[in-house]
């Protein structure tokens, strides 16, 4: 595999506008999510950006922007317009979509995601997983469940249905985090196609891809990253990272 990492980001988020360029610890949002991508290693690693001063602040730290329409409806379209300017030759087989607000994420968790497209020769597209992290996740509709089937002894399970709602029984639930590495012809085929009617109903978009038929695997973290969608998860990020320093 010949993976890039690509992250989209654009300033008009409906609950937090402008969190790409929210300064955490001294420096951009956007530009933490882009360093700890580097010192990944997985491939090298560009920004998508859906406006201008996503890109001046990139290229600033030193980093690689494109500039994106900013109209363009969802992070996928986003990075797929970025993987066909950076390179329409072809070369990168795969496209690891990081959340531009995960200023944390650890870098074994995209290692992770990037080898499950390598080592399960029937995934289209790969995802990471977490332990709920408490009980309150069952029936909070922002936590997205992934129902997963686990091979014998494997820290990786296929993908059978994502939801918000709770789920029946006892056994713990699996949080689903939003980074996506797919196979290049996956992530054409998954953007090509309409929302699909699951996806509509959960407001979930990796529903299309199964109602495709694509195959989705997901690697178990440790925790879920991090994640700052709202101004007081933006508060929790800045106090967080006050402590890492």
């Amino acid at each position: 595999m010949n993976p890039i990492v690509l992250i989209p980001a654009r300033l008009a988020a409906a609950r937090l506008p402008g969190k790409p360029l929210a300064e955490i610890g001294g420096a951009p949002m956007v530009v933490r999510v882009l360093k700890r991508a580097e010192a990944a290693a997985v491939g090298p690693v560009a920004v998508a950006a859906g406006d201008p001063e996503i890109v001046e602040a990139v290229r600033a730290a030193g980093g690689r922007a494109v500039l994106t329409d900013p109209a363009l409806p969802s992070g996928s379209d986003r990075i797929l317009a970025a993987l066909r300017e950076l390179d329409p030759d072809g070369r990168h087989d795969a496209v690891i979509n990081l959340q531009g607000d995960m200023p944390f994420v650890e870098a074994r968790v995209l290692v992770a995601c990037a080898a499950l497209l390598s080592e399960q020769p029937d995934c289209d597209i790969a995802t990471v997983v977490a332990p709920e992290a408490s009980p309150g996740d069952r029936a909070n509709a922002d936590v997205v469940k992934a129902v997963l089937t686990f091979p014998p002894g494997s820290r990786a399970g296929r993908a059978l249905y994502f939801t918000r709602s709770d789920l029946y029984g006892d056994a713990p639930i699996w949080r689903h985090v939003g980074i996506y590495g797919y196979r290049r012809a996956a992530l054409e085929a998954f953007t090509a196609a309409p929302p699909s009617p699951l996806e509509r109903r959960e407001k979930l978009e990796q529903l299309r891809a199964l109602e495709l038929g694509l195959s989705i695997w997901a690697a178990v973290a440790d925790a879920a990253p991090i994640s700052v969608d709202t101004p007081a998860d933006l508060a929790a990020a800045r106090a967080y990272a006050r402590t890492t320093q």
